[in-house]
C-alpha cells in the first residue's frame, strides 16, 4: 500500500506511523509527507528518509486546493492519511483520494478542532479516538474504527489529550494494518 500523509502540527500521529514501517508492522510505502506549514511533523519526516512538501495555505482558496490536488495527483496513493492536518479539504480532492483521519472522540460526538474540551465541558464520562473517512464536512465522515478512552476526576484538557493521543497512535497502526490486510474498504463502510 502506498500512502501520503498530510500535517499540521508536532507529527505524533507521523511518527507512529513510521515507527511501525520501521519495525516491519506496517508493509507500506510513505510517498510523501505534506504540510500546510513548516512543522515538526516534516522534521521527523525528513528524519526518517521520507519525502516532504510544504504547501502553506493561500489567501485564494481554490488555488490552494489545486496545489495539493496536484501534489498528490503526481504521487498516485492508494489512500491519504490525514496526521493532524487542521485544513478542511476541498469536495475534488476527497471524491478523488480515499483519505482517512483521525479524531480525538467518539464521533458523532464532539467534532471540531476542540474535541477534549468540549468532552470535558460536557461533563462526559467516557470519550476515545476516532477514525474515519474524510468527507466534505467536519469530522462527518463514515466511521471506520473507534476506541473508547476514560474521563478521569482529575483530567484537564492536556492530561485528557495525552491519554487519548496514545490510543490514535495506536488506531491509526490498526486501522492501516487492516487495509492491508484486508484492502482498502469502501468509503461508506
Amino acid at each position: 500500500m502506498r500512502i501520503v500523509l498530510l500535517a499540521s502540527g508536532n507529527g505524533s500521529l507521523a511518527q507512529s506511523i513510521i515507527d511501525a514501517k520501521q519495525t516491519g508492522a506496517l508493509n507500506l510505502e510513505i510517498l510523501e509527507l505534506i504540510a500546510d506549514k513548516e512543522c515538526l511533523a516534516i522534521e521527523r519526516a525528513k528524519a526518517a528518509g521520507i519525502a516532504t512538501k510544504c504547501l502553506p495555505m493561500l489567501e485564494e482558496r481554490s488555488t490552494w486546493d489545486n496545489q495539493i490536488f496536484e501534489a498528490v495527483l503526481r504521487l498516485n496513493p492508494d489512500l491519504v492519511v490525514s496526521v493532524g492536518f487542521m485544513r478542511i479539504l476541498a469536495a475534488a480532492f476527497v471524491s478523488k483520494f480515499p483519505t482517512i483521519n483521525t479524531h480525538p472522540a467518539l464521533l458523532p460526538n464532539f467534532p471540531g478542532a476542540h474535541a477534549v474540551r468540549d468532552a470535558l465541558d460536557s461533563a462526559v464520562e467516557v470519550t476515545g479516538s476516532t477514525v474515519h473517512w474524510v468527507d466534505t464536512g467536519i469530522d462527518t465522515g463514515a466511521i471506520i474504527q473507534q476506541q473508547e478512552v476514560a474521563v478521569l476526576p482529575e483530567d484537564d484538557e492536556a492530561s485528557l489529550h495525552e491519554r487519548i493521543k496514545i490510543v490514535e497512535r495506536a488506531l491509526i497502526v490498526e486501522t492501516l494494518q487492516r487495509f492491508i490486510a484486508d484492502g482498502i474498504p469502501r468509503r461508506n463502510q
